[in-house]
């Protein structure tokens, strides 16, 4: 059996276009996007035309027809620059369009998918609510069959793009059953004079918009009724699967961001005569970031051929999104720890990687989640 751990040539190009459009495009917005915590809106017409909002759909429904494992790159990269960036991308060309490609009508991937993929709407995806956590079976914004339509009712809590969205896909319940048949997926073009949608101060990916919606008898059409069907939650399901392996990638971006800005400061940094770096105690915390970054690039990878293989568990996708984010964790605040002082300096970077990894061992699934999906599949 043929065993092959490298990167295409096709794939090793899009890592260097998408790192020099991140440092020519992104890097010099950073800054100011994270003190203003505002997301710089234009950039989704800029990934639109770069074509990586369509990275993971085929060409025939207007992607670009690339694997999962390009896909991946992408978001490792953007991560490494920005997480806050990646976030609002991954939010928007997964979880907001996806079940769109998977299940909806050939009127909504006209009006919704293709407007998404080019950049010219912006999407966002409403899943969480304020009492529900991780249950996404228990969640309790309802949505009641009336004449022309659905009329909607509920909260949503942290849910990214929403305050700068043209469009929310919106989990709601459609009949009280606590069933997957009970919960549907609506398209809910914005404005909608029952959505109230107050923007979130954060500590991490402080410049990815993110909202809380109050939704007081919201009226969507039928014609926005994901796929014309109601009991979708297999949707939510398979797509929550998939992006778990892409936040994985994410995590991936961070962690080495972190070990890189850790290494620069070991080489440059002087107590007395010597660099940090040649302190064994320092040596040791780069060594162990090290490996465990190459520990979590290669599940991040296998789990993203998985995908490309149509072979891809929840179990791969956990035990993905499970190790990459915990070790950007580790990696983040050891970076803080090596730059001693300086590590809590805004004038550095490694307080806002620390900041940002954090998001990922609580979002996309709690640490504890992705432990109890993996234990699942251990027949214990």
């Amino acid at each position: 059996m043929l065993m092959d751990f490298t990167f295409s040539e096709e794939q090793q190009h899009i890592r260097e276009t998408i790192r020099r459009f991140c440092e020519a495009e992104i890097r010099p917005l950073v800054f100011e996007s994270e003190e203003t915590e505002t997301f710089p809106k234009e950039m989704f017409k800029k990934w639109g035309d770069l074509g990586i909002l369509g990275t993971r759909y085929p060409v025939e429904s207007g992607g670009t027809g690339m694997d999962k494992i390009s896909d991946c790159i992408i978001r490792e990269e953007l991560s490494y620059v920005s997480q806050a960036f990646a976030s609002s991308m991954s939010a928007h060309s997964h979880l907001g369009i996806w079940p769109i490609w998977k299940a909806g009508t050939a009127d909504q991937k006209e009006r919704f998918f293709k407007p998404a993929v080019s950049g010219d709407k912006i999407a966002a995806f409403g899943l969480s609510e304020p009492d529900v956590g991780s249950n996404v079976r228990g969640l309790k914004t309802r949505a009641e069959k009336v004449d022309g339509g659905w009329r909607i009712n509920g909260a949503k809590m942290y849910i990214t793009n929403a305050p700068i969205a043209d469009f929310i896909l919106l989990a709601a319940r459609t009949s009280p059953e606590p069933t997957a048949d009970a919960i549907s997926l609506f398209i809910v073009e914005m404005p909608n004079e029952g959505f109230e949608i107050s923007k979130l101060k954060k500590e991490g990916i402080r410049s990815s918009e993110t909202g809380l919606i109050y939704i007081s008898d919201a009226f969507v059409p039928d014609d926005c009724l994901l796929g014309g069907e109601t009991g979708t939650y297999p949707i939510i399901l398979e797509s929550l699967m998939e992006n778990r392996v892409g936040v994985a990638a994410n995590s991936l971006g961070i962690a080495r961001s972190a070990l890189n800005a850790s290494i620069d400061y070991a080489r440059d940094r002087k107590v007395g005569s010597k660099k940090v770096g040649e302190f064994q105690a320092i040596a040791h915390k780069l060594a162990d970031m090290s490996a465990e970054i190459e520990s979590a690039k290669w599940i991040v990878y296998y789990a993203a051929w998985c995908v490309d293989q149509d072979t891809l568990t929840h179990a791969i996708a956990s035990k993905a999104k499970l190790i990459s984010s915990e070790v950007a964790l580790r990696a983040t605040e050891n970076a803080i720890r090596i730059h001693g002082g300086a590590g809590i300096m805004r004038e550095y970077p490694v307080g806002r990687y620390h900041r940002d990894a954090l998001v990922y061992v609580i979002g996309e699934g709690t640490s504890e989640i992705q432990r109890n999906l993996i234990a699942r599949s251990l027949d214990l």
